[in-house]
């Protein structure tokens, strides 16, 4: 709880900035502008190449302005034009792709082998099965014999 004579930093007077200050400098911005359009004008005779330097330079701010820092670990994107894109060249599979196409390759092969009955559960699924047949037909006969003994 805050005592009757301190007040909280909420509730301070802002500042605003003047209007003629705003006016001065939108103006020294817009002699900016204005002053690198006259050099781009003259650089656009020059090769495309530079004006993308001066571009890269133009975007770096802080410390990569000043120093040149060559990260081998950083992907520079580079935009391909439509001609430039091979279309026809084998596309490398990602990881997840191929452990995919592996896995489907191996349960297909599984399939396979198991109507072969070639697998140990295949084994197992006819052994039951066996024994299964070999119940009903018991069971079969001792209806059969029960129903003659009725009549």
């Amino acid at each position: 709880m805050p005592r009757g004579g301190k007040k909280g930093h909420k509730g301070r007077g802002k500042q605003f900035s003047n209007p003629e200050e705003i006016d001065r400098q939108m103006r020294l911005q817009r002699e900016k502008e204005e002053s690198g359009g006259a050099e781009k004008e003259s650089s656009e005779s020059e090769e495309e190449s530079s004006s993308e330097d001066e571009s890269e330079s133009r975007k770096r701010s802080g410390v990569e302005g000043l120093i040149e820092i060559e990260n081998p670990n950083r992907v520079s994107q580079k935009s391909k034009k439509v001609t430039e894109v091979d279309v026809s060249a084998p596309r490398e599979l990602s990881r997840r792709e191929r452990e995919e196409i592996e896995k489907q390759k191996s349960a297909e092969r599984y399939r396979k082998l198991h109507m072969e009955g070639k697998t140990e559960q295949a084994r197992a699924d006819l052994a039951r099965l066996a024994i299964i047949k070999k119940q009903r037909e018991e069971a079969a006969k001792k209806r059969a014999e029960e129903a003659q003994a009725k009549r």
